[in-house]
Order: structure tokens, then sequence, then C-alpha cells
């Protein structure tokens, strides 16, 4: 039975049975006299009921295939006799058992009328239908529409044709589909499927209904799906028709996500300025700028500072408003929030009253919505910074529930940071991050800490507290987050009380037990990647804890075979006829990674590396690794020696704590040709460098790719042989 005519049967059911029900009301009561009157009465209403759903199910549908119509299709009485195949019931009223002859002739006859008023109700529904304005057009873009977007089932050729069709009867009269929730998906539709012309003709039609369609429940779906897949003369077309009325559309249920989109996804820098700048006042809505300077409160405050107190109140009774109905996710609120506080005069009503709006929200959503945004995360700290011990205490608390994933998230981690760097309550810190931050399972804690210090973003919580500001923890993609952690600086010199170095000691005391037992447990799957073995050097170097299980653990994963390197993908399939194993193949040997081999150099030289000094800083106590290390490695050590972790050996024969110094020397002196040979020859990482400089080369790729290969290359006089091997040669 197709949808429509299954929703008209329980629809008829309905209407059915409520002249029954009428008719047992007056006997209901009479019934509670005999004794069998309530088992009787259900039997009645049961028989009562089954007559009216199977009348119903005797309509039948004209040959239609106009699915989408409203209400379903045409009703053509094909009422059958009791005989038919499936109907077991008879429409006379004797055929009603157990009930009085009056009342199963007023069933009947109840039944027989209502049918007949439904069927005049779908007779009214279709004319009112076919009386509407292109009324035939709207049934036939259906069709296409029920066919287009079902994209598998409909050959090129054919969807082709569709699409020629539903733009031969669309294209004019656009504006008549948009506004209708059941036509405006058929334009969707006409656009998923155009070329860039139809795109912009659709986009050109609707020029000057903008901002009608980004009201509409429906229609503001269109305004996203043509900048998205539109060009920037769409783009250019669309975003200024947004132009003055900023602040009215921000407060609409419906275009102010449209609008937001518009601002967070595909405006320009200067488009971004119009809209934000509309939020400072009426003025700057009215007198509106195509390429105005600068959206920068700050900015516009200094050439005129008279206009400072209108702004401020203009700004903060929309930032209010919004707050107060729970629209809180906007990136261009966030924006907005942040060029009032930057512009609040710090230790007055104004930050107070703002840091008091920005805690009122009981639910936390927004303090949650701000930690997720560029502008939000910043206002966050900004606030952590200047706000009290009783405000910082609120935001952790609000925070609870998302540290993991503000932690990964590309804004929400410098929260984190500043929390370490501005409360001085390091207790309150331990308790309120670490175990919300690692969970307060020993098990889920391995899991979690192996997978954010291979994170770009996740390892930063972890690791701040030992790496500080370093190049090497924070490349060029995170430099917004020294400059917020500088701006910072500044500020807790007035809020904070406790010594930063103090502060940070404190943390890594409270931190350290969570992360040395993951590099005991898995150590194997943290010194695979890069990120994991900067991870187990910056915890070892940093911790404090007893760290021996770790430094085994480590030391076990270089036991071996160094030459072994993981093979590629084509070779790992079948080897000598014999079909691959289901299982992982084992990875390359530490040793033959570079970050492996710095990961074993820095852990026996006990220390982080000076560059001022250009000294080594001991850790205290001393690792020792040298002589946890050597068991491991001293059966294969010429291989070592003369492999890409030459260094590794290098560093043993520099450490002052190894042992076995003098047994190392006389294994390497008896190996000295092996030394020499690799000192002179070229490495297999030298040979890749230069063939790939070589053909870069080669290529004519242009002077400033010629430019980088020949520094690949190696410059001048390209240097060949493992220096590590030539260094061991220059002190036997």
């Amino acid at each position: 039975m197709p949808a429509a005519t299954t929703k008209t049967a329980m629809a008829g059911t309905k209407r059915k049975l409520a002249p029954s029900k009428d008719v047992y009301v007056k006997d209901s009561k009479k019934a509670k006299v005999g004794s069998n009157s309530k088992s009787a009465l259900k039997q009645d209403k049961r028989k009562s009921t089954a007559k009216p759903v199977v009348k119903v199910k005797e309509l039948s549908v004209s040959d239609s295939d106009d699915s989408e119509s409203e209400g379903g299709a045409p009703l053509e009485s094909n009422q059958t006799d009791g005989d038919e195949e499936g109907s077991d019931l008879d429409d006379s009223p004797n055929a009603i058992e157990g009930l009085h002859p009056e009342r199963a002739k007023a069933a009947a006859t109840n039944s027989q009328s209502s049918k007949e008023a439904h069927q005049k109700q779908k007779l009214l529904v279709n004319q009112r239908k076919a009386a509407k304005p292109m009324a035939d057009e709207l049934a036939r873009t259906k069709q296409l529409w029920e066919r287009l977007r079902r994209k598998s089932h409909v050959p090129a050729e054919e969807r082709k044709k569709l699409v020629a069709e539903l733009f031969d009867i669309i294209t004019g009269r656009i504006k008549d589909f948009v506004l209708k929730h059941d036509s405006v998906r058929v334009v969707q539709t006409a656009l998923k499927y155009s070329t860039p012309a139809q795109k912009r003709m659709i986009a050109n039609e609707l020029a000057g209904t903008y901002r009608q369609l980004a009201e509409s429940k429906y229609a503001k779906f269109l305004i996203g799906k043509l900048l998205v897949q539109g060009d920037a003369e769409i783009r250019d077309l669309i975003v200024p028709e947004f132009f003055g009325h900023v602040r009215r559309l921000i407060r609409h249920p419906e275009a102010s996500w449209i609008l937001d989109d518009i601002y967070r996804g595909v405006a320009t820098k200067q488009q971004k300025a119009v809209i934000l700048r509309e939020w400072y006042g009426a003025e700057f809505a009215l007198f509106k700028e195509d390429k105005p300077e600068t959206a920068e409160l700050s900015e516009i405050l200094a050439v005129d500072p008279g206009k400072r107190a209108p702004i401020m109140s203009s700004l903060f009774e929309l930032i209010n408003h919004l707050v107060q109905k729970k629209l809180t996710g906007f990136t261009l609120l966030h924006d907005a929030m942040l060029q009032y506080f930057l512009n609040a005069k710090p230790g007055t009503e104004e930050v107070t009253d703002y840091i008091e709006l920005i805690k009122g929200d009981e639910e936390g959503d927004l303090l949650k919505n701000l930690a997720f945004t560029r502008s939000g995360s910043r206002l966050v700290s900004l606030v952590l910074a200047h706000g009290t011990a009783k405000d910082r205490k609120h935001i952790l608390k609000t925070y609870k529930d998302t540290m993991q994933m503000m932690a990964g998230d590309a804004n929400g981690h410098i929260i984190i940071l500043t929390v370490y760097d501005v409360i001085d309550d390091t207790v309150l810190t331990s308790k309120s991050v670490f175990p919300e931050l690692l969970s307060k399972d020993a098990d889920q804690q391995i899991e979690n800490i192996s997978l954010a210090a291979n994170d770009l973003n996740a390892r930063l919580p972890l690791l701040y507290l030992f790496e500080g500001r370093s190049r090497a923890l924070f490349p060029p993609s995170h430099s917004a987050d020294l400059e917020i952690l500088s701006e910072l600086d500044t500020i807790r010199k007035t809020t904070s009380k406790k010594d930063p170095e103090i502060r940070r000691s404190e943390l890594v005391k409270a931190i350290s037990p969570y992360l040395l037992k993951p590099i005991e447990t898995a150590a194997a799957d943290l010194v695979a990647s890069p990120f994991g073995c900067q991870f187990i050097t910056a915890v070892l170097l940093g911790a404090e804890g007893e760290k021996s299980a770790a430094l085994q653990a480590i030391a076990e994963t270089a036991s071996g075979d160094p030459t072994f390197i993981q093979p590629p993908p084509e070779e790992q399939e079948e080897q000598e006829g014999q079909e691959a194993s289901d299982a992982e193949p084992p990875a390359s040997h530490v040793s033959a990674t570079a970050s492996g081999g710095r990961m074993l150099k820095s852990l026996i030289a006990g220390g982080r590396f000076d560059s001022k000094t250009k000294t080594i800083i001991p850790t205290i106590p001393a690792l020792n690794f040298a002589d946890i290390l050597y068991p491991h490695i001293k059966d294969h050590i010429i291989d070592w020696a003369t492999g890409p972790s030459s260094f590794v050996v290098v560093a043993l024969t520099e450490s002052d704590n190894f042992s076995k110094k003098d047994e190392l020397l006389k294994v390497l002196k008896a190996s000295k040709k092996k030394l020499e040979k690799s000192a002179k020859e070229e490495t297999d990482e030298q040979k890749s460098r230069r063939e790939a400089a070589q053909k870069a080369l080669e290529g004519g790729e242009g002077k400033l790719k010629a430019k980088k290969a020949k520094k690949a290359k190696g410059g001048k006089e390209r240097e060949v042989g493992n220096k590590g091997a030539a260094i061991l040669l220059q002190k036997l």
C-alpha cells in the first residue's frame, strides 16, 4: 500500500471510531447492573471497531505516481462485496455479532457516512491544490525531485535529461519556488547538479530576496548551498544584502544561524569588518562602508574617543540579549565579546559586571562554547588572568566534563595552558584538571595519554610544564598560542602572587605519576612515532618520581636487530608465494628512525642542552640510562655504530656515568675497518637526498625549487659518510 494511502487509512479509522464510541456511552452506564456486562461491553467494542477498519481498507487509489502530493492520491470507490478475497466480514447489520440490531444498524450507517465525508474532504483538498498557481509545474518538479534524489539509482544520461527538464520549469520563476518547504528542496536539487553558469543564474534571480530567505525556516539552507558551492561572484552578490540589518538578523531565530555561517565561513576580511562594526551601534549600520579600515574597536575609539560610552553601551546590550536568549554558539558573538573585554577598563565595574555576565549562565553553555573558537578561548584566558580566585574556581568547575575535548581542540587547549600559568592554587589545578584530562581510571589513563601524546594539540597540555614555550612544542602553526601566553605574562604580574617557577614545579610533581606509568606500559607504541619519542624524552628528563621501570621499558625497545626496517606495504602482501599474515607487521627498529636515535641520545646524556651555554644541564637525580641501555644493544653495537643512530654510541663514549666505557672502546677498536668504511661510504639517507636533489635540478622546476634542491644536495661540497662513525674513529 502506498505511503499516502496508509496515512489516509489511519486518519479514516480515527474518524469512524468516533460515532461508534458515542453509541456506547449511554449503554456503558447501564451495563454495570449485569454480572457479565463488562465482558460483553468489551466484546461489543472490539467487534464494532473492526468493521470500520475493513471498510477503509476496501478503498482503492487511482493509478497515480504523484506520491509527493499532500493527503494522498485522489480517491475512487472500488467497493466490493463481502466475498472478496481477504475480506471475511459482511456489510449487513446482522454480521456484527453480539450487538442489538438497532445498534448494529447505527454503527453501519455511521461507518458509511464517515467514508463519504472522507471522500468529499479529499476531493476538496485536491481541488484546492489544483486551483493554486503553478499546480501542474509543482507536481512535476516534485516527481523530478523524487527521482533525482536517489542518486545511485539514476543513470547519468537520464539524470542529465531530468535536470534539463527541471531547469526548463524553474528558470525565470525561482522566487515562486523557494519560499515553500516542499518546493525549495527542488531548487536545492537543481543547484546540486547545476553548472557554474546555472548557479550564477539562480543567484541572480534571487537577488534582493536573500534577507527574506534567511528568515525562512527552509529557504535559509538554499543560501548556504549557494555560498558553499558558488564562487566569489555569488558570494559578493549575497553577503552585501545583509549589511545594515545585522543587529536585527542576529536576534532572529532562523536568520541568526545563516548570518553566523556567512561570517565564519565565507565572508572576506572586509565583509567581516562591516558585519562586526554594526554591533557598535546604529551609526555603523546607517552609514555603511564597503571597505572599512578596521573592525578593531580600539582603533575606532582611538580616532574618536567621545564615542566610547554609546558604543560600549550598544555592544553590551546586544551581547546581553543573546546571552539571555541562550544563543551563545555564534562565532560573531564571541568576536564581539572579545572586543568589549579588550576595551573595558581593568579594575572597574565594566570588567566586574562583564565577568559576572559570563559566569551567570547556570548551565555553563556560554563558557563551553567560548572555548572552541579563537576569540572565545582568548576571552576566557583573559578572564582567568583578570578574575579573582572565586572566578577561576567557577570556570574550572564549568569545564569539568569537557577537559579532554578542549585539550584536543585547536583553540580549547590554550585555556588549559592559561590555567597552568595564572592560578596560584596548584592543589585546585591538580584536582580539577589532571583527573578530568587524563581520566580517573588507571587503564583508561594509559590509553588516553598514548593517544594524546601523538596529537598535535592534545600533547600541549601534557608537555607544556616540561618543555615550556620551546619551538619543538609550538611549531609555526601554533604561533597564536605564544601570542596569547605572552599577553597573559603582563597581566599575571598584578593578579598572581606565586613565582612562576614554583608554580610550574608544583604542577610537575602532581602530573608526573600520571605520565610515567604509560611510558612503562606502552613504551613500544610510543617510540614508534616522532611525537611519542618527544613525549618520552620530555617526561623522563623533567618528571619527578621513580623512573627506573620506565627507563628499563625504553631500553627493551632497543633490543634486537637495529638494521630491521618495516617493508613497504606492497612487499608485505606476499613473500615467496606465501600469503601474508593477518597480524600487523612489526614496526621498524627504533634505531632506524631519526626520532628514536635522538631520544636515546638525549636519555644517555641525561639532561637538556642549553643553547646559551652550549652545555648539557643534567637532571637530578641522574638517569644513568647508559648502563641500562648497553646490555640490550651490545650484541649489535657495531651495527649501531655504523647505522643511522651512530650518535647513540657516540653518546655512550661521552657519558660520564657509563661504567662499561672501556669495554665498548675495546669492541670498537676491534672493528675499526668497518668504522672506516662506514665513515667514507654514502649512507642510504644521503643517497636518497642526493637523488631527489638531482631529479629536481634536472626537471627545470624553477629557480626557487632549484635553490631548495641545491640546499638538499648539500651546497657546494656535499659531505658523504656516516658522521657518527667518523667521530668514533677520532675517539679511538
